[in-house]
């Protein structure tokens, strides 16, 4: 490392509370849009199921090629650099989906920018994740972990929530589609260039944010594919691999057909809800659900450690899916109802989810663990894109009613890979005195 570079580096002190919310706010909104909110544009747009979930699913790629070019992030530049710098690029890629949309070719432009802000927000997530380690010390890291996940979420509920209820609230006021899905980009976008202006003056300068040491003497790629290989090397491999890939089957195709099935006419199978009240219902309500399901599922496994609690939340993740059945069969009319049946589907899913995640950090342990998680989460992505990108297909063979059916059946290699996993009892679990 340079020491010019060391000495100059300002070591600037900041209150956590005035950078690390606003900037989990900025990790958790593109994230969404790529996710979620574009399936609901796209809907409104009238693209066909088949069509959305196809598309849309491209959009995970970042995610799962994202360990491939994290230690880019390291080597070149700081990580302050590129935590602004991808803010500007998201923040432009927003306005330029706004001015896409009216084109007749929109769906193409769109996908292609909506992909470039998804490579951006990927980039940022890796930048603000290790600008995170550096700008507090261990103690304060600890005691802002749970701040990054509320903020996280409250970006969520924004964008889920907030964003669909603009556009949706426009289109009750008259505005065509196109123009109220421009207007609410554009207003995104605003968001991102005051988060730019923001972090540009809020974010500290830790003095060990510089470019990471890089021995020109070893041969790089040789190293690089060397660490990023060892993941890969473990006895339990395909296991893990399995766990990865399947605990979710079921949960990444039914995520991309639950809005399309709230938006489609009764006639078609759906529920015919509004824009606006899918913003509320799905966007709003069902994201508090899944982030109490997740709280308490980290609460138990606590007290308990993940073996205890594995099956439990293997059955509560997955039995809520029968809601679906329900709702495609009655289709009832009261939004209290649907925003329940929602909400428990959502609470499930984030008490399940947390087996995940606690699995995932406990197999990335090791002296690359940072990289052996990004591995992982390049994984899960995989295992969210794969199966949602023919879910469009299926459902409009089967007919929502016969494919939340099929939800059902593909819950089966969750149980299968659940059952295959080796996991210490204590793992998890809090330290007894």
């Amino acid at each position: 490392m340079s020491e010019t570079r060391t000495q100059t580096a300002k070591n600037t002190s900041r209150n956590p509370w005035t950078w690390v919310p606003s900037l989990y706010l900025a990790e958790g909104i593109p994230y969404v849009i790529a996710m979620t909110v574009s399936v609901v544009l796209y809907k409104d747009m009238g693209l066909s199921n088949t069509e959305i979930a196809f598309y849309t699913s491209w959009l995970y790629i970042p995610w799962v090629i994202k360990p491939l070019w994290s230690p880019f992030v390291d080597i070149f530049r700081t990580k302050r650099f590129w935590i602004l710098a991808m803010q500007l690029a998201i923040g432009a890629s927003l306005a330029c989906v706004a001015l896409t949309l009216p084109a007749a070719d929109f769906v193409r432009y769109s996908l292609a920018i909506f992909w470039i802000m998804a490579f951006c927000s990927a980039t940022h997530d890796i930048a603000a994740d290790g600008f995170y380690m550096l700008g507090l010390d261990t103690p304060q890291q600890a005691a802002f972990v749970g701040v990054r996940v509320i903020f996280y979420r409250i970006a969520t509920i924004a964008t889920e929530g907030g964003l669909v209820f603009m556009a949706g609230t426009l289109e009750n006021y008259g505005y065509p589609a196109v123009s109220a899905w421009s207007l609410s980009f554009i207003g995104v976008a605003a968001v991102f260039l005051a988060f730019f202006i923001y972090h540009f003056f809020a974010l500290p300068k830790p003095a060990e944010d510089i470019s990471a040491p890089w021995d020109k003497s070893k041969n790089f790629l040789a190293e690089y594919f060397r660490v990023l290989t060892l993941f890969f090397r473990r006895k339990d491999i395909l296991i893990i691999i399995s766990f990865f890939l399947f605990y979710r089957f079921a949960e990444a195709q039914l995520t991309k057909m639950v809005v399309p099935f709230l938006l489609d006419a009764r006639t078609k199978g759906g529920l015919d809800l509004t824009t606006a009240d899918v913003g509320i219902i799905y966007g709003t309500a069902g994201v508090i659900a899944l982030m109490l399901g997740g709280l308490l599922g980290g609460f138990v496994i606590y007290k308990k450690g993940l073996k205890f609690w594995l099956w439990p939340m293997v059955l509560i993740m997955h039995l809520p899916d029968l809601i679906f059945v329900y709702l495609s069969h009655y289709q009832p009319e009261s939004l209290w109802l649907v925003g329940s049946a929602v909400a428990i589907e959502k609470f499930g899913y984030g008490f399940g989810f947390t087996a995940y995640t606690i699995y995932m950090i406990m197999v990335s342990q090791g002296e690359y663990k940072t990289v052996f998680y990004a591995i992982g989460t390049g994984i899960m992505a995989l295992g969210m894109m794969i199966p949602a990108m023919g879910s469009g297909w299926i459902q409009e063979m089967l007919g929502y009613q016969n494919f939340f059916i099929w939800i059902l059946i593909t819950t089966i290699p969750g149980f299968i890979v659940a059952a295959l996993v080796k996991i210490d009892p204590e793992y998890g679990k809090k330290a007894t005195p």
